[in-house]
Parts: structure tokens; C-alpha cells; sequence
């Protein structure tokens, strides 16, 4: 991870960056996720170890997130909120490195980064539908990408509330409004436990494949999770 750091820092100059997403800086987010047998207690060490290492060697200022933080917890939104306004830095110097921002650090649970891709909808609309859908355990922001929109989601749980069903609570609403749903994105991996919840019929629709599940991944790599 700290090489990764490093050498994101060589080649990403956030003052040049264009984009919609939130971000913190050139490396951003620095997620630490138990798998296996592991628990959230161990994440959180390595999250600590990371970050100590992230603003000695680096430079860099650290925001940490988990449910371990603060009385009740803190979260990457809040993070996003209000770092530099009424939030400092954890770890580290007390402003934005040149060119390279800040970093959020964390400990959580697997979680599915998906995106639902629109056509014929402008910002405003898609940003409302984003609000309706969002819940406990799903994140959403309303994005302008191109010549699209999208409803950009965080399922903290896709075994509770999966990429299928937020499909069905944002559809009807796109469709009355004169849009339609161009596709799905799933970006990254999703444990094996969201494609099982969200059943063989929906896994095209929903751009899910046992190929692309965490699983799958470490088998690759000759990772075994125990």
C-alpha cells in the first residue's frame, strides 16, 4: 500500500485533476477490510499503522474513519463533509499537501461501489432520484458524467439492500420523469454473498459476475480466505 502511495504521488497532480466525484487527494481513500476470519479489531490496527506511516514518510495528512472513531463512529461522508472546515487531520500536517490533498484512512466492513448509469435526464432530476434512493445502507450522489447522469451508490450492505433493489427503487422514478436506465456499473469487486442475494436471473442487469466477486480475486492470487 505505502509503495502505491508512493508512486500515485510521482504520477497525480490533483491540481490538474478534472472530475465530479469527491475526493480528498491523489490517493483519496485507503479502505483496511476484514475478510475471512479477520475482524474489524485487526483492520482498524493495520488502518492506525497505515496512517502513522502515511503522514511520517509521505507527508501527508490523515483522516480516520471506522466505527471505532469518534463516540459513534465516523464515516467517509463525514469525512467529506468536513475535513479542513471543522474537522483536522488525525494524523499528520494540519493542511493539504501541494498537488496531492489529504487521504482518507478506514476500517469497515465489504461494501459494493456501483453506478447507475441514465439517459435523457438533466443533473437536477437525476440528483433528486439519488436523494429518494438513498437509505441506511445505501450511499448515493447525483453525477454529471459526459452526456449522461448517474446515480453514483455505496451499498454498505449488498447482502441487505443489493444492487437489484436499488434498480427498483430508482427505475419508476426515472421512468416518470422521461428517462431511461442506459446500464449498470459495478466498480471493483462484490462478495460472493451479493451475487447469492441477488440470484442468477438479475447478474447481467445488475453488471455482477462470479468473476468479479472478492473471492474470485484472491483464488487468483492463490489468496486463500479463511
Amino acid at each position: 500500500m505505502l509503495e502505491l502511495a508512493r508512486r500515485s504521488l510521482e504520477h497525480i497532480d490533483l491540481g490538474s485533476h478534472r472530475g465530479v466525484h469527491p475526493r480528498l487527494g491523489a490517493i483519496d481513500v485507503v479502505p483496511f477490510v476484514p475478510l475471512g476470519s479477520a475482524t474489524i479489531e485487526d483492520a482498524e490496527g493495520l488502518r492506525d499503522h497505515a496512517a502513522s506511516r502515511l503522514a511520517q514518510e509521505l507527508g501527508l495528512p490523515c483522516f480516520l474513519y471506522g466505527p471505532d472513531v469518534d463516540d459513534v463512529g465516523r464515516t467517509l461522508p463525514e469525512i467529506r463533509r468536513r475535513a479542513f472546515d471543522d474537522l483536522g487531520p488525525d494524523v499528520g500536517p494540519a493542511i493539504p499537501r501541494h498537488h496531492a490533498g489529504a487521504v482518507a484512512v478506514g476500517a469497515r466492513l465489504p461494501l459494493v461501489a456501483w453506478n447507475v448509469w441514465i439517459e435523457g435526464l438533466d443533473l437536477a432530476t437525476t440528483r433528486a432520484i439519488a436523494a429518494s434512493a438513498r437509505s441506511k445502507g445505501v450511499r448515493t450522489l447525483g453525477l454529471q458524467v459526459g452526456d449522461a447522469t448517474q446515480v453514483s451508490c455505496n451499498l454498505i450492505d449488498p447482502v441487505d439492500e443489493t444492487p437489484a433493489m436499488v434498480i427498483d427503487r430508482c427505475r419508476p422514478a426515472i421512468e416518470r420523469a422521461g428517462g431511461t436506465i442506459a446500464r449498470t456499473e459495478l466498480v471493483g469487486l462484490a462478495p460472493l454473498a451479493c451475487l447469492e442475494a441477488v440470484g442468477p436471473d438479475r447478474l447481467e442487469e445488475t453488471d455482477l459476475s462470479e468473476e468479479r466477486t472478492i473471492e474470485a480475486a484472491c483464488a487468483r492470487l492463490g489468496v486463500a480466505i479463511v
